[in-house]
């Protein structure tokens, strides 16, 4: 019984592990994940601001999209630990910010919980002219 249970131990003690997280800074677009990963309707710039925000508000959470592409879903935005909708990422929804804080990646998705907003650049992608206002028309 001894040895079962060491190995049990062993065995979890293996199998068991944490991610560790990357400090790191991200500059890119705030976007509304859920219209951008699923590509329900243009979700970038100006064109998507006022669904974003509604988005934001309603709780679906907040990604940055960097220049590459590469995108990472915001889990927490400085001391605010209760809430995806948090005021302060509503206000500024679609702005190219860039952000300070720590970097998690499990099962193929991008993670961030943001320590502090260092920039924040306004909206600079302009779309609404090309793809109309979201999602709603002009």
């Amino acid at each position: 019984m001894k040895r079962f249970l060491l190995s049990l131990l062993a065995t979890i003690a293996v199998t068991v592990s944490v991610a560790k997280a990357e400090r790191v800074q991200v500059t890119g677009e705030l976007v509304d994940t859920w219209c951008y990963v699923t590509e329900i309707m243009y979700a970038q710039g100006t064109a998507h601001h006022q669904c974003a925000v509604w988005c934001a508000a309603g709780g679906i959470p907040i990604s940055i999209r960097d220049d590459a592409g590469k995108l990472f879903v915001v889990l927490r935005v400085e001391d605010d630990d209760t809430s995806v909708a948090n005021p302060k990422m509503i206000k500024i929804q679609t702005h190219k910010v860039t952000v300070d804080g720590d970097f998690f990646e499990r099962d193929g998705v991008n993670y961030i919980l943001v320590s502090k907003v260092a920039d924040d650049h306004g909206i600079v992608n302009l779309t609404h002219q090309e793809y109309g206002i979201q999602p709603f028309g002009e």
